[in-house]
């Protein structure tokens, strides 16, 4: 029997049955659906996480003032003089596993333009924040070495102060007040959005460390230092160097703990990444179980098909069909239930991912060999739990399936 023939062989039949074949379609539907959903929300899942590791800096390196107690309890507070300028001109020629360094002065205030004003975060930095963090100025431009030596009265303008004070104007040339005092508003950073733990990026503004030190919070010593490392697998190295370097700087004796603390937060990323891949494989393999359950509907039609067309197969045996056309015939209807099935079970995750990338406001995002690798495993499902029935079919007597009744 050519291929043509058993497909329509195996057509004829399962509609024959419409309720029995219409259930056995619905489990692998279901079981691909469900596959193909788990593996979207999973990558728009990790995409998320990637951005916020991709978000906190280039090899990123972060000192803050002050220690930690054992118990990690901060000991210092933001009035500790723990980090000073002169820290970061160190670091920088005597760190050479730190390529770049900025200062940072942490920075509250009213910011005012016209009859509009808004409370914001900002942090005092020089330039080379923008490489470290990877967050380059979107509109106007960045200000520069020159600003910082004469603590020039500039800043730059997160998205959302930008939204807050001017609408749909151009910020950049015009003048609005921190406090007090009037700035020159020189550039508005790239849109970075929110971090994982609902924080808006966006809403801060950024002006030269020696600004806010001399002119805004009035005190001379750093809040934290923001560091960028050579490469990735320099950074456990740079972290050694750079604190060996601050307890020498700051005279510690060996039995005294650091008055700083470095952290890594791209090890906490990193770990809510590893958690992420490792659920959505869970998750795949929950899903899987309907697929199994699928697989064993098509065992079960087939059989009872065999149990009913023993005398159709006797006959059919008995005219010259081989074994091996009998074993096709059922494989066939076998493979028909499981890619109706599949192509279904595709349509019905496209469908649900795109539901769920609204309802949960994430991109999902779909491979195409996602997609096949789904279509091919419904097919396998078929021929793996289509395989028994056919080949009990196969070896069925003429003579005693002619008789069967």
């Amino acid at each position: 029997m050519d291929p043509l023939s058993t497909l329509q062989s195996a057509v004829r039949t399962l509609v024959r049955n419409k309720l029995r074949s219409g259930l056995t379609v619905l489990g692998i539907m279901i079981g691909i659906g469900a596959v193909i959903c788990v593996v979207g929300i999973g990558q728009a899942g990790s995409e998320q996480i990637q951005n916020q590791l991709n978000n906190l800096g280039e090899n990123f390196v972060w000192i803050e003032e002050g220690g930690r107690a054992p118990n990690g309890v901060r000991t210092g507070n933001h009035g500790t003089r723990t980090l000073v300028p002169g820290d970061v001109d160190a670091i920088l020629k005597q760190a050479p596993l730190i390529k770049a360094a900025s200062p940072n002065v942490d920075v509250n205030g009213q910011v005012v333009y016209g009859n509009k004003n808004w409370a914001t975060h900002g942090r005092g930095i020089t330039p080379s924040y923008f490489q470290i963090k990877r967050w380059p100025v979107a509109v106007g431009e960045q200000f520069t070495d020159s600003d910082v030596d004469r603590a020039a009265n500039v800043v730059i303008l997160g998205e959302t102060v930008r939204q807050q004070l001017f609408g749909d104007e151009s910020p950049v040339g015009k003048e609005v007040r921190i406090g007090t005092l009037p700035f020159r508003v020189v550039g508005v950073l790239t849109p970075k959005g929110q971090t994982g733990f609902g924080q808006d990026q966006d809403d801060t503004i950024l002006v030269p460390y020696t600004t806010a030190m001399k002119k805004i919070t009035g005190h001379y010593w750093l809040d934290d230092i923001w560091c960028s490392a050579i490469s990735p697998e320099a950074v456990l190295p740079a972290i050694d160097q750079v604190s060996a370097l601050l307890r020498d700087r700051h005279k510690l004796r060996p039995a005294q703990p650091d008055d700083f603390n470095i952290r890594r937060p791209d090890e906490i990323i990193n770990a809510q990444l590893d958690a992420s891949r490792t659920f959505t494989v869970f998750l795949i393999a929950v899903a899987s179980v309907s697929l199994l359950v699928g697989g064993i509907g098509i065992m079960n039609v087939m059989l009872v098909s065999v149990t009913e067309r023993t005398k159709e197969i006797g006959l059919r045996m008995a005219i010259g069909a081989t074994e091996g056309d009998v074993q096709r015939q059922f494989l066939g209807e076998a493979l028909l239930l499981s890619g109706v099935g599949g192509m279904a079970g595709v349509a019905v995750g496209l469908l649900g991912s795109y539901a769920l990338g609204r309802t949960l406001d994430w991109r999902i995002s779909l491979s195409l060999q996602a997609i096949a690798m789904a279509a091919v495993f419904s097919c396998a499902v078929g021929v793996f739990f289509g395989f028994y029935p056919a080949r009990k079919a196969a070896l069925l007597d003429p003579i005693e399936a002619l008789r069967f009744e």
